[in-house]
C-alpha cells in the first residue's frame, strides 16, 4: 500500500473511498459481463450453435455503435453530478438528473425506431452469410424494443455513480439480469413451459429484462436515500444550463463512441469475411475478453468519481492523487489476467461450445491480447478520470488513433495479407490498447487536465 501511495497526497483512508465505489461497480460489471456470457454459452449449446453465435454476433456492432454513444454521453452525467455534490450544489445536481434522464428517454426512443427500420440492411452491411441472415435480423428488432429503457438506466445509473452511490446500481441491474438468464433458459431451449425460440428467445429475454432495469432503477431514484433522490412534482423539463454541462464531457464521449464503434463495425466486417466458424470463435474471444475490461472499467468509475468531486471542491493535487493510485492499482490487477489468460483459456474457450476447432482459435486469439493487459488497464482508468476532469478530448483523440490505424487501415493487412487470420485480427487490438494507453497517460503526465472546468 506505500508503494501505490508513493508521491500521492493521499493517505491511506483516503483509499477506502475508493474500494467503497469500485468494489460495487466492479461486481455489478464483472457479473453483467459473465450472464452476458452465460447467453452467448446458452445459444453456444443450441441448436446450431455455430450459426447462433455468429448471427448475435453480427448484431453486437450495430447495437454497441448507439450503446455506446449512449452510455458515453452519460459518462457526462457523471461528471456534473460529481462536481455538484463535491461544489456543494445537491439541488443542482438533482437537476442535472433530471435533464439526463428526459433527454435520454427521448434519444432512446429514437434509436429503437432506427434499429427496427434499418435492421436487414444493416446486418446485410456487416456482411452476412445467408445462414445467420433472418436470425440476426429478427434479433436486432427486437433487442431494439429495449433501448428505451436501456438508455433511461444509463442516466439513472451515471446520477448514482456520480454521487458515489455504485451499490444499488449494482443490485437492480444484477437482478436484472438474473431475470435474463432465467429467461434465456426458458425460451432457448423451450423450458418451464415456454416455446423454444432460439435466437429469438435470446433476444426477447434481453429486452424485457431491461425494462425490469428500468422499473427497479426508477424506484431506488424516487424511493431511495441518496443525494439525488427525485420527487414527481419537481421540473422536468429538459434544461439547456445541464444539457450543455452533461454535453461538455458527454458530447465528445459520444463522438469517441461513435469514432470507436464505426472503426468497430469496419474492423468486425473485415473479420466476419472470414466465414462463419472463425467468426463465431472471434465472438467468443470478444466475450472472454469483456470480462478482462470490467475490473479497468471499475477502477474508471472511481476515477471519474472521485476526480469529478475533488476538482468540483478545487483539491487538484488530491484529484492528481486519486488518478495515480487508482492507474498503479489497476496495473496490479492487469498482471493477474495476464497470468489467467496465458495460462487457463483454452479450458474457458471450451465453457462456450464443444467444437474444438473453434475452442483453438478463439483460445489462440486470447492468448495474443493477454499481452495488451497493462494497456487495457492503463488506458480505460486513465481516460475515465481525464473525463471527471472534464478533458474529454484526449481520450477522443487516443481512440480514434488506436483503432482507425491498428483495427482499420492496418487490420486487412494483418488478416488477409499476412494471412494471419483470427491472429492477425487480434494483433490489431492489441496494439490499438497500446496506442490509446500512451496517449492518455502521456496527457495525465503534462498535469494540464487538473485545469479543465466543467
Amino acid at each position: 500500500m506505500e508503494l501505490l501511495l508513493r508521491k500521492t497526497s493521499l493517505r491511506r483512508e483516503d483509499t477506502k473511498i475508493i474500494w467503497v465505489i469500485m468494489l460495487p461497480a466492479l461486481f455489478e460489471l464483472v457479473m453483467s459481463q459473465l450472464f452476458g456470457m452465460v447467453d452467448t454459452i446458452m445459444l453456444g449449446h443450441s441448436v446450431d450453435s455455430t450459426v447462433a453465435i455468429a448471427a448475435v454476433g453480427l448484431t453486437n456492432s450495430p447495437f454497441n455503435l448507439f450503446n455506446g454513444m449512449i452510455a458515453a454521453f452519460n459518462n457526462g452525467t457523471t461528471v456534473a453530478v460529481a462536481w455538484a455534490v463535491g461544489a456543494g450544489k445537491r439541488d443542482d445536481a438533482r437537476s442535472i438528473v433530471r435533464t439526463a434522464m428526459m433527454t435520454n428517454a427521448l434519444i432512446g426512443l429514437l434509436v429503437s425506431l432506427a434499429l427496427y427500420a434499418f435492421a436487414e440492411p444493416i446486418i446485410i452491411f456487416m456482411g452476412a452469410q445467408e445462414d445467420t441472415l433472418d436470425f440476426a435480423v429478427d434479433y436486432l428488432r427486437i433487442i431494439a424494443a429495449g433501448m428505451l429503457p436501456l438508455s433511461m438506466c444509463y442516466a439513472i445509473t451515471g446520477s448514482l455513480r456520480g454521487v458515489g452511490r455504485t451499490r444499488m446500481p449494482m443490485v437492480y441491474n444484477l437482478i436484472a439480469n438474473f431475470c435474463n438468464v432465467i429467461g434465456n433458459y426458458a425460451l432457448i431451449y423451450g423450458r418451464l413451459g415456454c416455446p423454444q425460440l432460439g435466437v429469438t428467445g435470446a433476444a426477447i429475454s434481453t429486452t424485457l429484462s431491461r425494462y425490469i432495469a428500468l422499473l427497479l432503477a426508477l424506484g431506488v431514484l424516487f424511493f431511495g436515500h441518496h443525494e439525488v433522490r427525485q420527487t414527481l412534482r419537481a421540473d422536468w423539463l429538459i434544461r439547456l444550463k445541464w444539457l450543455k454541462k452533461i454535453g461538455g464531457v458527454g458530447g465528445t464521449a459520444a463522438v469517441e463512441q461513435l469514432i470507436m464503434q464505426i472503426g468497430f463495425f469496419v474492423f468486425a466486417r473485415k473479420v466476419a469475411g472470414l466465414g462463419t466458424q472463425l467468426f463465431a470463435a472471434h465472438q467468443i474471444a470478444l466475450s472472454v475478453n469483456g470480462l478482462t475490461w470490467m475490473p479497468a472499467q471499475a477502477f474508471g468509475i472511481a476515477a471519474t468519481t472521485m476526480v469529478g468531486q475533488s476538482l468540483g471542491a478545487g483539491e487538484k493535487e488530491r484529484a492528481e492523487g486519486y488518478m495515480r493510485f487508482i492507474h498503479r492499482l489497476s496495473l496490479l490487477f492487469s498482471v493477474c489476467f495476464a497470468i489467467v489468460f496465458l495460462l487457463f483459456i483454452r479450458q474457458i474457450a471450451l465453457i462456450y461450445t464443444s467444437d474444438l476447432d473453434v475452442v483453438r482459435l478463439s483460445a489462440d486469439a486470447l492468448r495474443l491480447i493477454a499481452l495488451g493487459m497493462p494497456g487495457i488497464f492503463t488506458q480505460l482508468p486513465v481516460a475515465a478520470g481525464l473525463r471527471g476532469a472534464g478533458d474529454s478530448k484526449f481520450p477522443l483523440v487516443a481512440s480514434a488513433l488506436g483503432i482507425w490505424i491498428f483495427r482499420v487501415m492496418l487490420g486487412s493487412f494483418f488478416i488477409y495479407t499476412l494471412d494471419l487470420k483470427l491472429d492477425g485480427a487480434w494483433l490489431c487490438i492489441t496494439l490499438d490498447q497500446y496506442a490509446r494507453a500512451i496517449v492518455v497517460y502521456w496527457r495525465f503526465r503534462t498535469g494540464k487536465w487538473k485545469y479543465k472546468r466543467v
